[in-house]
This record gives structure tokens, C-alpha cells and sequence, in this order.
């Protein structure tokens, strides 16, 4: 035993000591337990965002509005009023045409949702 030790037994302030010191521990401790919380439903906020967001778009391929944005873009018809039926098989081959992407094996199937994506990252590039 030290002689602080020794001089906080005989003064009966050794427990009250050994307490304060706990506390103090653990107060430290609990102070990050809400920081990782916090850091934890951060993430999480950000991860629905993102799926909410990933969604949101999702839903808005392969709509009729989104069939014109696309024609708006790639202009399917011929100027004078002709052209393929928005969405049609025969509309989708002339936006891939227009894409430069035609016969590409990487090219999802038509009248997919993948299809929709495909073309709508092509528009954004």
C-alpha cells in the first residue's frame, strides 16, 4: 500500500474515493457510447436516403413523362409529327440506334426496368 492509500483508509475516504474514480470512468465512458450511437443512425439516415433517392428515380423510368424527357433529348420522330409510338419496341430500337448502342450485348432487354436504366445512364453521361 502507497501512503495515499494508507492515508485515505485512515481517514475512511478510501471507498468514497474508489467511487468518484468509477464514476469518473464511466462518465468518460458513456460519453462516447452516444457519439457512436449518433455516428451509427447517421449512417443509417444517409443509407435510407439513398435507397429513397435510388428508388424515387426508379420509379421514375419507363413512365410515359419519362419516355418523352428521353424523346425530348434523342428525338425519335422525324420533325414533321412521324414517328415510333413512345415506349414501343420500335421506339426503343431508335433510342438505341441513337445511342450508338444497337445489337451491343451489354444492352438490356427491352421493356425492362433495367432497360430504362441502361439508357437513362447513357443520358447522363
Amino acid at each position: 500500500m502507497n501512503k495515499s492509500t494508507s492515508l485515505l483508509m485512515s481517514m475512511g475516504l478510501l471507498p468514497a474515493s474508489l467511487t468518484l474514480l468509477a464514476g469518473l470512468t464511466l462518465s468518460g465512458c458513456s460519453q462516447d457510447v452516444p457519439k457512436q450511437q449518433t455516428e451509427q443512425s447517421t449512417m443509417q439516415s444517409s443509407a435510407q436516403s439513398s435507397a429513397q433517392s435510388t428508388a424515387a428515380v426508379e420509379s421514375s423510368l419507363c413512365t410515359q413523362a419519362w419516355f418523352k424527357q428521353v424523346d425530348q433529348q434523342l428525338i425519335s420522330g422525324d420533325g414533321q409529327g412521324h414517328g415510333p409510338d413512345l415506349g414501343s419496341d420500335e421506339w426503343q430500337s431508335v433510342i438505341e440506334f441513337k445511342l450508338g448502342v444497337r445489337g451491343d450485348t451489354d444492352v438490356p432487354n427491352r421493356h425492362s426496368m433495367a432497360w430504362c436504366a441502361y439508357v437513362q445512364q447513357k443520358l447522363s453521361q
